[in-house]
């Protein structure tokens, strides 16, 4: 008896490793670093500009929605491939479906909060309504921060492009240098330009669909120089210097204009934040001295007031601290 007790553990044993072991490969296989770079790749070249229709709506199934009703339906919607692209530029995982199913679950957490709030339910759902756009705005925000990252490295892209062709590489041979090289998120971009041209794209394509994955108007320059010299001629090399002390000095003067610009973003974001801050705060201490703005008709003129006046006065310290360089 005990003998088939200790053979029962050990296949038991043998049993949950392999189980494990089995787990861990799946996850590795749909989740891990060669599964996210082949994700990334479709992406890129779904996000890109010009591809067949065949091979676009090959690759969007994949990527815009795991349904196949859910993906047919996204595919009517009009423009749904700049949004696919927005989510592109931003580099994040996310797909179309999962970012309109984030939204509708923010906002239907926010609207199961009615019974445990004082608080009238159509402002609740104005509430659940910009709840909503939460994330939206947290792609905006990636979005943003890698648009930045790709603007500081473009100045050693360049400098790294005309240094490798003075060296003798070819055009093409220094993007893959680039690709190679450099970080993320600039480095794979290039890479995947090089890529492109490798398999058989037009180099004017490929520098086209540079220029739509990545958003940053110096590497727009960039791209119409590149075409531009394939079409008159010229040193590109000494045209690529000229770009990357342009990149540099713009960055400089950027940098120069958000430090001056830094207490005007804070004070836009105290004015904006506290009077909501304030009113949470007494709801939470004293619920009934809030009422009389949802009770009574002037109070909801003077919730209606402030917020029209609050929204102004954003967008107008907004236009004053934003300079474009």
């Amino acid at each position: 008896m005990s003998t088939i007790f200790y053979a029962f553990g050990i296949l038991l044993f043998v049993a949950v490793v392999l189980c494990v072991e089995g787990i861990y490969l799946w996850w590795s296989n749909a989740h891990g670093p060669a599964a996210k770079r082949i994700e990334a790749r479709l992406r890129a070249l779904s996000a890109g500009g010009h591809v067949s229709a065949e091979q676009l709506s090959i690759l969007k199934k994949r990527m815009l929605a795991g349904s196949p009703r859910l993906q047919k339906w996204l595919m009517s919607v009009p423009r749904v491939g700049a949004l696919d692209r927005w989510l592109e530029q931003s580099g994040s995982t996310w797909s179309v479906a999962q970012l309109l199913g984030y939204c509708a679950m923010v906002a239907l957490c926010t609207v199961a909060l009615i019974p445990l709030l004082p608080i009238p339910v159509p402002l609740v759902l104005a509430g659940a309504a910009l709840a909503a756009l939460l994330p939206v705005l947290h792609v905006m925000r990636q979005r943003a921060k890698r648009i930045k990252r790709m603007e500081a490295q473009l100045a050693d892209a360049v400098d790294m492009i005309s240094r490798a062709l003075r060296a003798g590489h070819s055009f093409s041979g220094a993007l893959g240098m680039v690709g190679q090289e450099m970080k993320a998120p600039i480095g794979p971009e290039f890479r995947t330009t090089f890529e492109e041209i490798n398999y058989g794209v037009a180099l004017d394509e490929a520098m086209t669909n540079l220029a739509i994955r990545v958003p940053v108007g110096d590497l727009r320059y960039f791209v119409i120089a590149v075409l531009i010299q394939r079409e008159s001629g010229g040193n590109l090399a000494e045209i690529l210097d000229t770009i990357g002390t342009m990149v540099r000095e713009r960055l400089k003067l950027f940098d120069k204009i958000r430090v001056l610009s830094a207490e005007g973003k804070m004070s836009a974001w105290v004015l904006g934040l506290l009077p909501f801050g304030t009113a949470g705060l007494i709801l939470v201490v004293n619920p009934g001295f809030m009422k009389v703005l949802w009770e009574d008709p002037i109070g909801l003129r003077m919730i209606g007031g402030a917020l029209v006046s609050m929204t102004f006065g954003v967008l107008w310290m907004r236009k004053i601290i934003r300079i474009r360089v």
